[in-house]
């Protein structure tokens, strides 16, 4: 669990968790009064947070404020948490890339319909509870749909299938016991999901991107190759896209709210070739004349493309291409963009891993 990814991807985490517990959808989580369902929120709540592309899932969503929120209570330093967390990363991704595209095509959110099984492994690992039953408990709960994207209970599933592992290692630490293949079945015959191990051989850390901007990863290359056009695009422009971005990212050109603007591929390629790429204020409002530019911007779905890429053209001819943007493994951001990240949005510094959990995570504000 030494892979550099790891620590890189909790800090990435934590900036996006301090800044987002501002947000309405974290605010409200807090009245719960339940600090995992409350930081699993804040940490999603701006579509910031890392991504892992085979599962089209937000790893580090449930699986960070659990291993760090469980590992504050014990009294351990954020590297005690460190493998309880890498633990469920490797969990979730497993279960996220053998239901990829399943649980898209279905409606589910997979970030959420994982997430309860990536929280209960490291809930598992740090309250010492038998992790079989923890998941298969976590299997029994799985749910969260596409239908949130836009609005505040997109992150509110999210904290609610974190808090609901936790809940399931309770319940396994405590005596209750589920057969592990019975809750298999029955989680991949209602969702159509399958249910897989990690492999070694696989880690999905090294498919995780750290996103370079608050949005959903699937207008990430039209945001790049908008930007690749500023100021001599035509009026007239067409996006394709693999299919799967139409289901992330299905808002119109003419979103109600900056938070559903975070899903909409016109506006955002509409945006960015009026401003540039966006940044986490730029959803404050929704901005009138990128709505205005992106009436002319259609989408279009090409499923020869790969997931991450994206192809600008306008009457036929290709203006700009992305195979996979910024923040992807391919062209991972550096360190000087990384820590320009967290310190926009205002993280605790964890330069030092021997740091008490609970002062890291007070300093975030979760």
């Amino acid at each position: 669990m030494t892979d550099p990814g790891y620590p890189t991807a909790l800090l990435d985490w934590l900036a996006c968790a301090a800044r987002g517990a501002r947000e309405p959808a974290a605010r409200a989580a807090r009245e719960l009064g339940d600090p995992v369902a409350f930081a699993a929120t804040a940490g999603h709540v701006l579509d910031f947070d890392d991504t892992y592309l085979p599962g089209l899932a937000h790893l580090s969503a449930p699986t960070a404020p659990v291993a760090l929120v469980l590992t504050a209570r014990a009294g351990g330093s954020v590297g005690d948490a460190l493998a309880a967390y890498a633990a469920g990363f490797e969990a979730m991704g497993a279960l996220a890339r053998a239901s990829h595209p399943a649980l898209y095509d279905r409606g589910w959110h997979p970030t959420a319909v994982c997430g309860g099984v990536g929280a209960a492994v490291p809930a598992a690992e740090v309250l010492g509870a038998p992790r079989e039953h923890a998941v298969a408990l976590a299997l029994l709960s799985a749910s969260g749909l596409q239908a949130a994207f836009g609005s505040d209970g997109k992150a509110l599933q999210v904290g609610m299938a974190a808090a609901s592992g936790v809940a399931a290692a309770r319940l396994a630490a405590a005596g209750a016991r589920v057969p592990l293949a019975d809750a298999v079945r029955g989680f991949e015959h209602a969702t159509g999901g399958t249910y897989a191990e990690p492999d070694a051989a696989r880690p999905a850390i090294a498919d995780n991107w750290i996103k370079a901007w608050p949005c959903c990863l699937q207008t990430h290359g039209a945001i790049e190759a908008a930007e690749s056009l500023r100021g001599a695009a035509p009026a007239d422009l067409s996006v394709r896209v693999h299919p799967v971005s139409l289901l992330a990212a299905a808002q119109g050109p003419e979103p109600a709210t900056g938070l559903a603007a975070k899903f909409s591929i016109p506006y955002l390629t509409a945006f960015t070739l009026l401003h540039g790429p966006p940044a986490v204020d730029s959803f404050d409002a929704v901005d009138p004349a990128a709505v205005e530019r992106a009436r002319r911007i259609e989408v279009r779905a090409d499923a020869s493309l790969a997931e991450s890429e994206f192809v600008l053209e306008s009457r036929g001819n290709e203006l700009a291409r992305v195979e996979a943007a910024r923040g992807s493994p391919q062209r991972p951001l550096d360190a000087a963009a990384l820590r320009a990240k967290a310190n926009e949005l205002g993280g605790p510094a964890l330069d030092d891993l021997d740091r008490p959990a609970a002062e890291v995570l007070a300093e975030a504000g979760l």
